[in-house]
This record gives C-alpha cells, structure tokens and sequence, in this order.
C-alpha cells in the first residue's frame, strides 16, 4: 500500500475545543464545515458531541451527513438555505439557520412550519461579503419576530481582519455591530478563531472556533494562547527511492534545483495530487525520521524529493513528516504562498487514520 496518510489526533482536537470555551468564556460551536477542514466531518464530530454546544456547517448536505451519522447535536447552517425547499428538512432535522439575505427572510414569511426555528441573523458589519447591513438590521429583526413560527434569534456578525492583531478594523466592525444592538437583549456571535484567540474583550454568548479547533494559529505572529494549541494533522509519507547525484546535476522538472555537493536524494510517495502544495520552494522544512531536512527539486504530481545528505542513517522506507508538530502548518503555508486552511482543504486521496477515541 502506498504510505502516504494523515494522521488524526482526537485528543488534540478535544484539547482545541476546550481551549475554545476556556478562553472565551462562552458556548462553542465546532466549526465542522469543508469536511472538518479536511479532517472528517462524521470522526470530528463523534469525537466533540459528548462535550460541544453544537456544531457548524456550511450548506445542508453537510448537516445531513452528521444527522445520518447519529449526531443530534444542535447544528448551525452557516450559509443558510439556498432554496425555500430545505426549510422542510430544518424543520424535520432540527437544524438551526442563518439569516443573511432578504430572500431568505421573505421565503421565512411565507413558510408555515410546524415548530418554532432558531435563526441567526446576521449583520454585514464590514466583511461585506453577506449579511444585512446595519441601517436595515433592526427591521429585518423585527421582522423575524413578528413570525409565530421563530423561535430564538441570535445576533451575528463575521470578522474581516482579526487575525490582524494591530489593525483596527476589528474595533470598528464591533463599534458597528454593538450600536445597532444596543437595548435588545438577543444573545450574540461574533468571534471566530481569530477573535477567540486575539479580541478577549468582544462581547460573544456563543463562539465559532474553526481553523483553532485542528491546531494551526490564525495569526503570522507568535501567540501565547496560539502557542498552546495542539496541531490535530500530521501528514506522513515514507522514501520510496535513494539515488546520490554528484555535484551540478539536476533534481526533478525543470532542473530547479541543481546539486552543489555530492548529494543523497530521498523520493518521497507524496505530491500535489494529495494535495501537497506544488509551490513549496527549495528549502522547505521536513523531518526525515524525526530529525530535519528539506525538500529539494519541484514537487511533482505523486513524488516529491528531499535531501538525505547529512542523514546517513536514513533510507528507504524513512518516515518523513510533511506536516505536523515538527513542522506546523502555518510554517508550510506561509512558504508557498498558502494559509493552513488550504493544505487541510486541499488534501485528497490520502487515508486518514484515526487515533484518540
């Protein structure tokens, strides 16, 4: 079998989840969308429903998977519904909804369902992405609760550069949001990984850790509550190949990479195809049976090549880590152009193999 894998931690995430509610003070849904982030919705889920308020997802296809999967947890559709047709499924699967559009509202008027919804109404306080914008947030709020068939309403917003930690922009979106609010006494969402971890003093009842939850730090700077995560991914591989080159001649497509020195290359089963970023330059960190190395020539689609030769007690069948506690996500993303949501996102045709149940 072809070594490539990722291997996922549960005690880690259980670690992230509390560290979510330890440090906000507040309930947490478990941002589960994308697939957990690439790390198994279904596994990720089982794994926090015994201690999570709840869990959050993008669309209703993946709600469903986590209903069909046992979950009965509450779950939040963070994009709402996309058609008037799936309020009968949240009402049936007692999934709780966001509110962003005047689409949406207009089709909850209409709707006639049996029990009362939870809605999460959002306000565009400056992503400007969706959202009501603050001078129509109020009525679109009162509209809601003039609805028999409403239930609770939460207010939210969604932060644009939290993860800036000098930028004000942050303040100004929480200025806006909490004028709008004032006097209404509607629990209130704001804080995402980011604002978790950074932004202590924003008012939240509820928090919505996501990128925090699988151990990568949302910020380019050091963090003391960042620090603390526990990376949740590590993909591995073995070398399949040792060959030693001498000096001036090429590695890989291209010839990007040419030999100063006499020089071992190990081939690694791992490339773009699993979702490894084809950009990683010259220079990019691994650990090559626990001790460190660094990729040399270009990654191709099924192999990529790392340098053995200050290893001499590596070879084949060394396990090499791409990513993991020994080198953090962040760290790999930040190298080729990335962020730690698209290496978990991207990752494809490698089995996960699960620990910590």
């Amino acid at each position: 079998m072809r070594p490539a894998r990722a291997l996922i931690d549960l005690q880690a995430l259980r670690h992230n989840y509390r560290l979510a509610r330890e440090v906000s003070g507040a309930r947490a849904l478990a941002v589960v969308k994308a697939d957990a982030y690439g790390h198994g919705a279904v596994r990720c889920a089982k794994a926090l429903e015994a201690e999570a308020d709840g869990f959050a997802v993008a669309c209703i296809e993946e709600a469903l998977e986590l209903r069909d999967a046992g979950i009965r947890a509450p779950i939040l559709l963070l994009e709402g519904f996309f058609e008037a047709s799936e309020l009968e499924l949240i009402e049936r699967h007692d999934f709780w909804c966001v509110v962003h559009s005047a689409w949406q509202l207009e089709a909850l008027e209409r709707a006639r369902p049996a029990k009362p919804l939870t809605i999460w109404l959002k306000m565009d306080s400056g992503m400007h992405r969706v959202g009501f914008f603050p001078q129509d947030y109020a009525a679109a709020l009162a509209r809601l609760q003039a609805l028999p068939h409403v239930g609770k309403v939460v207010l939210m917003s969604h932060f644009s550069r939290a993860d800036e930690l000098d930028c004000r922009r942050t303040e100004e979106q929480v200025a806006v949001f909490e004028a709008v609010r004032a006097g209404l006494s509607n629990e209130v969402s704001l804080r995402n990984s980011p604002g978790i971890l950074g932004w202590p003093s924003v008012p939240s009842d509820w928090v919505r850790p996501g990128i925090m939850l699988y151990g990568a730090t949302p910020f380019e700077q050091a963090h003391p509550l960042a620090d603390q995560l526990r990376p949740v991914m590590t993909l591995e591989s073995k070398v399949i190949s040792v060959r030693e080159l001498p000096a001036g001649e090429p590695v890989g497509y291209g010839a990007r990479y040419v030999a100063e020195r006499p020089v071992r290359v190990g081939v690694v089963a791992m490339g773009y195809a699993d979702g490894y970023p084809r950009h990683a330059p010259d220079g990019t960190p691994v650990f090559v049976d626990g001790k460190p190395s660094r990729i040399i020539g270009r990654v191709s689609m099924d192999m990529l090549t790392v340098d053995l030769t200050d290893l001499p007690g590596a070879g084949l069948g060394s396990r090499v880590e791409l990513w993991g506690a020994q080198v953090p996500a962040s760290q790999l993303a930040s190298l080729c152009g990335a962020i730690p949501y698209q290496l978990f996102c991207n990752l494809k045709r490698v089995p996960r193999v699960y620990s910590g149940d």
